[in-house]
């Protein structure tokens, strides 16, 4: 019996293999865009895309996902396996203010880990060039003078562009329309 236990621990050494990690990634991800198709976070994610696709060797493949201003796109992205092969673009809109004004079925703080900060759009006041004013002081004065009869496009209620407004109106006192696209590409 002896005799056999070196045999038994030959045989034993060389049928356990180590353990060889699979390297990341193995396969194509899957980037979710939780806003409409055209807005200013989806051509970034799609040259975003791009140079992950080069750098990782593997296509990244992005959806759009949009809907309840994005927390349809951010909800799935918290439900997939956290295995790294689905992530997604957020913003303020979709990490911030949807927890404020929204219940939602995951939690913005537990659910989610930031793995690289991008760059972010500002927010431009624009108009027709048949509206009177030239410049913000006379935006302001116009909005007065003509209260309700303006409106602003917003991609969705709660988006950034609706908070903004919103702000502007409270702070300027000026008065109108808000008008919520399914988008910012179609609100543009």
């Amino acid at each position: 019996m002896r005799a056999l236990l070196p045999v038994v621990a030959l045989i034993a050494l060389h049928a356990t293999q180590p353990a060889v990690a699979q390297s990341y990634p193995s396969c194509p991800i899957t980037l979710i865009v939780p806003l409409a198709a055209g807005g200013p976070t989806d051509p970034l994610a799609r040259i975003m895309s791009e140079r992950m696709r080069a750098s990782l060797g593997q296509p990244i493949i992005g959806e759009n996902v949009a809907g309840a201003s994005g927390s349809i796109g951010v909800g799935r992205v918290a439900r997939a396996t956290p295995d790294g092969y689905t992530i997604g673009i957020g913003q303020w809109d979709t990490q911030v203010i949807n927890g404020a004004i929204y219940t939602l079925q995951y939690d913005l703080l537990a659910d989610f880990e930031p793995i690289a900060m991008l760059p972010n759009n500002p927010r431009l006041i624009v108009s027709k060039t048949a509206l009177p004013a030239t410049n913000l002081k006379d935006l302001i004065g116009w909005l007065e003078a003509n209260p309700g009869k303006a409106s602003q496009g917003m991609a969705s209620n709660g988006s950034a562009a609706h908070v903004t407004g919103a702000y502007f109106q409270a702070t300027t006192g000026a008065q109108f329309q808000f008008v919520p696209y399914r988008g910012a590409a179609p609100a543009m």
